[in-house]
């Protein structure tokens, strides 16, 4: 679920490079406390929403719902988590450029509690408005409190990677306990209960859910307030007087919102997706054909931006298609006792947990004869379209009523595996492909494979059918047949890539 956020190795900076912290948690810099607690509660905000998002929109208004159809809701679903991850690189632009990575962590997560608490209340215009608020904080807050975890450390430091581990796992441990806490909060009938006893409509448990993640990153904003002194050397920002590139920011943002309503555009005109692709594929061969390195490099930093993108859009219908799979068509049940839906949202993150020290020791127990980072991409899409697979027959299964919820956490382990292969390994990847002089812009190609993956997983989601178990299990093979397409090209193309990679593993 949890993929760690996208940042270029931080240059040293004078605190960091004048002594070694060792004072915090496990001899690592005693900052990576305050990221890794701030991290936690913010992604607790952001998967506790997300776990519901979907499923509130679905609801109908006898369940507190808005009632929207599943397409609609797929297209809003997809806009959003699309904007949160391209809005990155703006929000990235405006720390590098204009305020700093410190204070842009402390602002956007202001914004992403007033956005949370926003949909607290029970109307149309405040849901709205709180997703365009937790957006555009999290675009400030995402690539920028991961930026600080690498200032923490001098570029030669050997804890540099076992602290971005710590930081990883702070992220899955806030989204593995979010979905638990606001699912019972707005689906459970014990909490609606409670709120009809206290006077209080019972319909309204959704807002409550909403509400709770905003309690979270406010936590998480008070723990980065009190302990912020730890951080006094790093995400400072340019000076005061230095001038500030107004002009190339408002290119950024323009760029950035033509681009967001081109993919919008993809909810009417499915062209768009194949449009999208064919200048990904002729910017691969643009660059392959230049005779400079570097430009070889690029081309195959985006036959991975490919494989990414590919990869999300499946991936990325945890909370959509197989939300809705899990609410409508999953049995809810333990030993007799129901259980929210929203619950199987932290079942990725419980993998990630188990199975990332395990992947962590696989690769240092290989060292070099572990597998090139191309193979390792093809590993991800052959997890991932095997999961795809596994739902099959889960769909035809629902002809004969609710199927057992070991589908979907069968899924959840292979999609896991994928993003073992994937994620960590993608931006270790960035950073020694990237030429230096462009290592900012690379870093944020690599957010824009997630965010157009994500709009897709959207338009993809608008064609799950729950009422016809034949048409479901159609909607599972054949996106399991086109990644199982993308993997047979890119094992093909491994030899090239490898080339193009000039001996970087």
């Amino acid at each position: 679920m949890s993929s760690a956020p996208a940042a270029p190795p931080a240059p040293p900076n004078p605190g960091a490079a004048g002594s070694i912290d060792s004072g915090g948690l496990g001899g690592h810099p005693r900052g990576l406390t305050t990221l890794f607690f701030s991290e936690l509660w913010e992604r607790f905000s952001y998967y506790g929403m997300r776990a519901l998002l979907t499923l509130f929109m679905v609801a109908g208004a006898d369940a507190g719902g808005l009632g929207y159809d599943k397409k609609t809701a797929a297209a809003i679903y997809g806009n959003y988590t699309m904007s949160v991850y391209m809005l990155s690189i703006v929000g990235g632009f405006i720390a590098d450029n204009f305020i700093g990575a410190r204070r842009s962590v402390l602002i956007g997560g202001c914004i992403i509690a007033c956005g949370h608490f926003s949909m607290a209340f029970s109307s149309e215009a405040t849901f709205f408005a709180g997703l365009v608020l937790v957006a555009l904080g999290t675009g400030l807050l995402k690539p920028n409190i991961s930026t600080m975890v690498g200032s923490l450390y001098r570029p030669d430091d050997e804890r540099r990677d076992a602290g971005f581990s710590i930081f990883y796992m702070g992220i899955n441990l806030g989204a593995f306990a979010a979905p638990l806490v606001t699912g019972w909060l707005a689906q459970s009938a014990e909490f609606r209960a409670m709120l009809a006893g206290w006077g209080m409509d019972p319909l309204h448990s959704w807002h409550w859910g909403f509400g709770a993640a905003g309690v979270g990153m406010t936590i998480g904003l008070i723990v980065y307030v009190l302990t912020g002194e730890r951080l006094a050397h790093v995400g400072l920002g340019p000076p005061a007087d230095a001038t500030r590139p107004w002009g190339k920011l408002a290119l950024v943002v323009i760029a950035t919102a033509a681009l967001m309503g081109v993919m919008m555009l993809a909810d009417q005109y499915p062209s768009v997706v194949y449009g999208l692709f064919a200048v990904q594929i002729a910017a691969v061969f643009y660059f392959a054909f230049k005779p400079d390195a570097d430009s070889k490099r690029i081309a195959a930093i985006l036959v991975f931006f490919i494989a990414a993108e590919i990869f999300w859009a499946i991936f990325e219908q945890a909370g959509s298609t197989i939300s809705l799979f899990g609410d409508q068509l999953t049995r809810t049940q333990i030993f007799g006792w129901n259980f929210p839906s929203a619950w199987f949202q932290s079942v990725n993150s419980l993998w990630v947990i188990i199975l990332a020290p395990g992947f962590a020791w696989l690769w240092i127990k290989l060292g070099r004869n572990q597998p090139s980072s191309p193979f390792k991409f093809m590993l991800a899409l052959v997890f991932l379209g095997l999961s795809f697979v596994l739902m099959v027959p889960a769909a035809k299964l629902t002809a004969e009523g609710k199927v057992s919820p070991l589908w979907i956490v069968g899924l959840f382990f292979l999609q896991t595996l994928g993003e073992m292969c994937l994620s960590p390994v993608g931006l270790s990847t960035m950073t020694k492909l990237a030429p230096q002089r462009l290592l900012g812009l690379m870093m944020g190609i690599w957010f824009l494979a997630t965010a157009l993956g994500n709009k897709l997983a959207g338009v993809l989601a608008g064609h799950f059918e729950s009422k016809d178990a034949s048409v479901l299990a159609d909607f599972f093979f054949k996106q399991a047949i086109w990644v199982g397409v993308a993997t047979l090209v890119l094992l093909a193309l491994i030899p090239w890539v490898k080339r193009l990679m000039g001996g970087v593993r």
